[in-house]
């Protein structure tokens, strides 16, 4: 198991809980190096004074607030841990409020809250007590001197904390105007079947990145010197403003013909299958 990113306890009311988190994600690249085209030879990046164009070291840097063009306010390291309201190893939950009243542009980043040493019992309670809930767990939580909003959740037989936006990140939905256009009854009926022709049960195993893959298969291909198998690429969408009805036809038509298609596939695999079986299930019947 990856080594914890952070260590210390989950908090609510006089119930204290040891735990660590870890990452719930990963970077499946590819990852890329700028290189001179001639040579290969790898570019090394350097932090240069804009004043005189010199090279600056590691132990000369200081952060500084620009509070006007040209002028700064530099803030040293004590200034940061100043800052900071609270530096302890504990989240601290502070509410717990229905999981479908959390808007998801305030969710960020997932990370695993696994038990410490000895905090298995106490883990399996909470989590099984906030699954019955329904609800959320809205905690503060301090990771790398920098404070976070959280939620805790208990999704499966893991417990997931979410670093969370804080409200002045978010930016106002009134900033941008968007579309009241007058949409007649038969447009909404028809989008409303085109909807539920698509519906089907979340299997995120069915979306994949096309692009990393084929990113793969050409820098393979480039190795062996040989011409990569591309999946095809979507055609461009048609930018043209068109008649909404006939396009709501058309895609409609088109998921009735997939369903259609899925379903006698189906049928036809569980046909086959009973002949496999043999007939002497039905002769008992």
């Amino acid at each position: 198991m990856a080594r914890p990113l952070w260590k210390g306890t989950l908090g609510f009311g006089l119930v204290s809980i040891p735990i660590e988190i870890h990452t719930a994600v990963r970077d499946t690249g590819p990852h890329f190096h700028f290189l001179r085209e001639k040579d290969l030879s790898r570019i090394r990046f350097q932090k240069v004074a804009e004043k005189d164009n010199k090279p600056v070291d590691k132990d000369e840097l200081v952060k500084g607030f620009e509070y006007e063009k040209g002028r700064y306010v530099v803030l040293t390291k004590e200034d940061f841990e100043k800052a900071a309201v609270k530096r302890n190893s504990a989240i601290e939950l502070l509410d717990f409020v229905p999981a479908d009243e959390v808007d998801d542009r305030y969710f960020d980043k997932p990370y695993y809250l696994l038990p410490a040493k000895g905090g298995d019992h106490a883990y399996a309670l909470f989590r099984d007590a906030l699954r019955a809930s329904e609800k959320v767990g809205i905690a503060k939580v301090v990771m790398r001197d920098t404070p976070h909003l959280a939620a805790v959740e208990a999704i499966d037989d893991a417990l997931v904390l979410s670093t969370m936006r804080f409200q002045e990140e978010l930016v106002d939905a009134n900033d941008y105007k968007f579309p009241r256009a007058q949409v007649r009854a038969p447009e909404m009926k028809m989008a409303g079947q085109l909807i539920e022709g698509l519906t089907g049960d979340w299997k995120p195993e069915k979306y994949t990145n096309e692009y990393r893959a084929n990113l793969m298969k050409i820098i393979e291909a480039k190795r062996k010197n040989r011409t990569p198998k591309l999946q095809r690429q979507e055609m461009e969408a048609d930018s043209n403003v068109v008649d909404l009805m006939e396009r709501l036809r058309a895609s409609l038509g088109q998921a009735e013909t997939t369903k259609r298609r899925a379903t006698g596939g189906r049928a036809q695999t569980k046909k086959t299958a009973a002949k496999t079986r043999g007939s002497g299930r039905r002769r008992a019947a």
